[in-house]
Order: C-alpha cells, then sequence, then structure tokens
C-alpha cells in the first residue's frame, strides 16, 4: 500500500466527492485520523452493499488511523429518506434493538481483530439521544438547520413531489449530531459514506462549524455508486439482495456470486472489496486480458470475500459443492453441503418406500412421463447420486440416500434435482 490513504484510495476508484480535497489529503498525511461510517439496523442483516463503506474503513485501520463504525440505534427508528420515492414503514422499538443486536454481531465478526481492537470502536447514536428532550432538540440542534438549505439538498428536494414526513425530514439533523457527537467526544474528523449520503454529511460538517467554530478540521468524503458494466445496480440478482447472514444468503450462493462476475466489472471489483496488493490486482488485470477463460480474478474475488465473510471452512465447502456440481460426482458430499449447494435448485419430497426408478422419476416430477422416463434411463441421462443409471428394472432404496436424507438426480449435463426423503 502506499503511504497516504488518499492515494490509496484514489487508485482503487473509491473517491466520488470531498468536502476538502487538499486538507483532508494534508491531514492523513502529517496525522492519524478518526474517521467515522454509520449503518441503520433497518434489517437483521447487512448486504453487500453496505460493505463498501466499511471495506474502506478497514484501509484506514490497517494504515494506523481509527475507525468508528455507528450503528444507527436512534437514526433507525426514524429512516433514512436518501435514495427512496416513499415512507419508510416504521418498525418497532423492539424490532430496532433485535436488528441492532444482529449488525452488531456482524461487524464485531467481520471487521474486529482480537489482537488490534483498539483500533476499531464501535457506538450506538441511541447512547447519545435517548435522554435528548423534544426542546433540547429544537433549541440546540434545530435551531442551527435553516429549512431553504435542507430543502435544497437532493435526499429532501427528490423526495418533495411525492411527499417527505416531518419524521424523515429531521433525519438529516439527527446525522449531524452523530458528527458533532463524535467530533467533540472522539476527535472523530472524517464522515465517509455512500454518494447518497452527500447531503447528510455536508449538513453535518455545517452543524461542527457553527457549534465549534469555522475553523474546526473536519472532512466528508462519499464513494462512488456501485453499477455494474451493464448500468444495473451492484448486488442484486435475480433472487434478490446478496446478505452477509449466511441463513439467508449460504457461503455456496455467495461465493457463486463473486465468481460469475462479468471480466468487465471483476478488477473494480477486487480493488473494492478486496485488500490485495496493486501488484496482485494488476497481475491479475493481465491475466483477463491474457487468459480470461481461466477465471483467475473471478477466482481469487469469490475466494477472498468468502473468506473474509464467512471463513475458511466455509470456502472449502464453497470450493467443494462447486467442484462436485462441476464433475457430477455429489456422493462424497454431506447433507450439510448439498442443503447449502441446492438451495435455490429445483427439488421435491417422496416417502423412503422402495420404488422402481421410472415410477420414482415420475413421482418426483423429474419426469413427465413414465415414456419420457424410460428413454432418458436407458440412454443414460439420469444419473442418481452422481451414478448413472441405465437400467429401467432399479429399483430406488432409501439405502441410496445421503446421510438419510437426499437423493440428487441429474438429468443430462446441468439440470439437478434434490430429492428430500422423509
Amino acid at each position: 500500500m502506499t503511504t497516504n490513504i488518499i492515494d490509496e484510495l484514489m487508485w482503487r476508484d473509491a473517491i466520488n466527492q470531498q468536502t476538502d480535497a487538499e486538507g483532508l489529503r494534508d491531514y492523513v498525511e502529517h496525522n492519524k485520523i478518526s474517521l467515522y461510517c454509520g449503518v441503520d439496523p433497518t434489517g437483521d442483516s447487512m448486504h453487500i452493499g453496505h460493505l463498501i463503506p466499511f471495506m474502506m474503513l478497514k484501509r484506514f485501520q490497517l494504515l494506523g488511523h481509527h475507525p468508528y463504525i455507528v450503528i444507527g440505534g436512534a437514526t433507525g427508528t426514524i429512516g433514512d429518506p436518501s435514495g427512496r420515492t416513499s415512507e419508510r414503514q416504521l418498525q418497532t422499538m423492539e424490532q430496532v434493538q433485535h436488528n441492532v443486536d444482529c449488525l452488531t454481531n456482524q461487524m464485531r465478526k467481520l471487521f474486529f481483530d482480537e489482537d488490534n481492537d483498539q483500533q476499531l470502536s464501535m457506538v450506538n447514536n441511541y447512547d447519545w439521544t435517548k435522554d435528548l428532550s423534544l426542546l433540547d432538540f429544537l433549541r440546540d440542534y434545530g435551531k442551527n438547520f435553516n429549512i431553504n438549505t435542507m430543502l435544497a439538498k437532493d435526499i429532501v428536494s427528490s423526495r418533495l413531489e411525492t411527499g417527505i414526513s416531518f419524521t424523515e425530514f429531521t433525519y438529516q439533523i439527527l446525522q449531524s449530531m452523530d458528527y458533532l457527537h463524535l467530533f467533540r467526544h472522539h476527535d472523530v474528523r472524517l464522515q465517509i459514506g455512500g454518494a447518497d449520503q452527500w447531503g447528510n454529511i455536508t449538513a453535518g460538517l455545517d452543524l461542527i462549524r457553527k457549534q465549534e467554530g469555522a475553523e474546526a478540521k473536519a472532512f466528508g468524503l462519499t464513494i462512488p455508486l456501485m453499477l455494474k458494466s451493464d448500468g444495473t445496480k451492484f448486488g442484486k440478482t435475480a433472487g434478490g439482495a446478496i446478505w452477509l447472514d449466511p441463513e439467508k444468503t449460504s457461503p455456496y450462493e455467495f461465493y457463486q456470486f463473486w465468481l460469475n462476475q462479468d471480466d468487465r466489472d471483476v478488477i473494480k471489483y477486487l480493488k473494492f472489496f478486496t485488500f490485495l496488493t496493486q501488484e496482485e490486482i494488476t497481475a491479475l488485470e493481465e491475466k483477463v486480458a491474457t487468459e480470461p477463460h481461466k477465471r483467475e480474478a473471478q477466482k481469487t474475488l469469490a475466494s477472498q470475500m468468502t473468506t473474509f465473510v464467512h471463513g475458511e471452512e466455509a470456502l472449502n465447502d464453497a470450493l467443494t459443492i462447486t467442484a462436485a456440481l462441476f464433475s457430477g460426482d455429489v456422493k462424497q458430499l454431506t447433507a450439510h453441503q448439498i442443503e447449502d449447494g441446492f438451495k435455490n435448485m429445483p427439488n421435491a419430497t417422496i416417502g423412503k418406500d422402495t420404488m422402481n426408478i421410472v415410477d420414482w422419476l415420475v413421482e418426483t416430477k423429474v419426469e413427465p412421463s413414465k415414456r419420457q422416463a424410460r428413454e432418458d434411463v436407458t440412454n443414460g441421462a439420469i444419473s442418481i447420486n452422481g451414478e448413472k443409471i441405465k437400467d429401467v428394472t432399479v429399483d430406488i432404496t432409501a439405502d441410496l440416500s445421503i446421510e438419510d436424507k437426499f437423493i440428487i438426480v441429474r438429468k443430462g449435463k446441468k439440470k439437478y434435482t434434490l430429492i428430500n426423503l422423509v
């Protein structure tokens, strides 16, 4: 890595806007800076889009700076209007607290190093807002915000046609209070966030200067909106968001998401999401250009991200499942690996009674008719747990199952069906 974190971020194309580019560069050249990024507990798991600014925090940490992660226990009860065309559905306080607990655990797992956790702090903005009275809020903070200025910010102006509640209108005041609190109590001098957070970040800087004086050194930086080469939003698939919670997106699915990235996008993602050196990424970029069929960059990206989020053991499972599905040799998979790898594949449920293969294939809807089943079996198009079956007189028994739970049928080269035995 280069000495100055700004040079590192620029090489990674990770800077969109800065409030004072020269001032920030000079500050981090001569000082260790404390900085923060926040996440609201709108759900009980983050998705990969949330990771983008926090990976930037981690880069600061690796160069000796002190990041703060803010869990929005207060702002999460209000709802950020950024990037939305309608009001958020308010959550109960119990749901917000549940989500806070889940996100806190996720953040600890991802970003805390037991040997070096003094360089990373996590706080909850509910702690410094819960005792604030309405009158104090209006007098101490509301008085510093000009309505005309608030209306002009994109986060509000984009909602004026469809409407915005007073609750969401005040969101930028609450986020500004976060920055002021962290500036005063933890010497935090930089807030980073996604491109849609520019209005909230600049509002916070305005509040700091009004309260602490125009000479107060504080900065804002946003990260570019992540788009795929086809112009669509990064992180979304036909099945929805790619979650960090393994119960929502299995490690195998997670690995496959990264493995299937377009050649035009993979180097950008390696720069954003991994901690590989510039030399390592440049070498992979050359391989994309000269040996794209080997997909070395995609394999590296998938391995790096799966290990970072889920750990080495989960990566090994994902690699095992990937190899088994590619080769067709699935009988060595464990039941847990099967559940991960076949989560979104066709499946059927059937009893454990012995049944002729032709009847069994029709009963499980692998085949539409007995005639088609007999034809496919005879032609060698049917495999049971990786073994081709060509004899139409064969019986399917529970003894063939994996861990007494599953039988995997492959029809042709790629069409898998998971059969659950009950």
